[in-house]
């Protein structure tokens, strides 16, 4: 019950924080949302199975472009392409998976890296569709979502409050089922889960797709929400992205990711109005976390005072 009151809680906050924030804020809101239920994806990967990926911008550009660019040349509606999207981000992380998951530790992350920078550079190349580095700016009436002008702020953030919601109850119930258990289970001992009869290729590979689902539904509601899908959304910094937002927010916690994003989002914002070399700041505050909360907020927060928080 602290649990569900928690969760419960947060959103009401959420909700409140849209009718009381300036519209500058309101929008980044939305955007926080989005990069969360992305760092939620990467959290089953990485905090919860040990699973230490560099390859997740392949899978958010997945469910990016195959939200935008069915839109944008196809005028595919909407609400079916976020859902082709979703699915474009699992079918990439399964193609990943079959090979990279035949190595393990460094080489599973420079496995997948290679296969993140095979995606950027073939976006590059296909540019002519792809719009490549200048990327394609999706029209107002391509981001027509079930009646919904997505140009607008309102809309904009109740779908991607619904995308949250909907990602944050897949997340706890899929934590706390009996996968969940299997889950940490292969990221404690991988060796013991064998013994108990568990096929560590078969449940890693289950793993990273539903990685993929929740990373390529991020991609695709971010591609709709925000009008645009370019190149850079594939670039190494959108794998190092959600990995740094699951480190601040606590590694293995439902709501690390949201924490993670939110915080690590204003620290870039503030840190860009100071210097253009603000990512000497986010290192700063990384080494500093290191140093004093080395499994992040929640984490420590968990470990700490409230062993309940899932």
């Amino acid at each position: 019950m602290k649990s569900v009151a928690l969760h419960l809680g947060v959103l009401v906050l959420l909700v409140v924080a849209q009718f009381l924030l300036p519209s500058y804020h309101a929008n980044n809101l939305s955007r926080i949302l989005v990069l969360a239920v992305f760092a939620m994806g990467y959290n089953i990967a990485f905090g919860y199975s040990g699973l230490l990926s560099l390859g997740h911008a392949l899978l958010f550009a997945a469910g990016m472009y195959g939200a935008g660019m069915l839109v944008h040349h196809a005028g595919t509606a909407a609400l079916l392409a976020l859902l082709i999207g979703t699915l474009a981000g699992g079918i990439m992380a399964t193609l990943v998976g079959l090979l990279a998951l035949r190595t393990a530790g460094v080489s599973f992350m420079i496995v997948t890296l290679m296969f993140a920078q095979v995606g950027f550079l073939t976006i590059l190349y296909f540019n002519g569709v792809t719009g490549g580095d200048e990327g394609i700016a999706l029209t107002a009436p391509e981001r027509q979502f079930i009646g919904l002008d997505l140009t607008q702020d309102a809309p904009r953030f109740w779908v991607a409050l619904v995308l949250f919601v909907i990602a944050l109850a897949a997340n706890l119930a899929l934590v706390r089922s009996r996968f969940g258990r299997v889950m940490l289970a292969m990221r404690e001992n991988e060796e013991r889960s064998r013994m108990l009869g568990f096929n560590p290729y078969v449940v890693k590979l289950q793993i990273l797709v539903i990685s993929g689902l929740f990373s390529g539904a991020a991609g695709a509601a971010y591609a709709l929400l925000f009008g645009y899908i370019g190149g850079s959304f594939a670039s190494v910094q959108y794998s190092i992205l959600p990995m740094l937002y699951v480190l601040l927010g606590g590694a293995a916690t439902v709501l690390g990711p949201l924490l993670g994003a939110g915080l690590m989002f204003y620290l870039i914002d503030f840190a860009s109005g100071l210097t253009s070399a603000y990512l000497m700041v986010v290192g700063a505050a990384l080494v500093a976390l290191v140093l004093f909360a080395p499994k992040g907020i929640l984490g420590t927060i968990r470990e700490r005072w409230l062993p309940w928080l899932p």
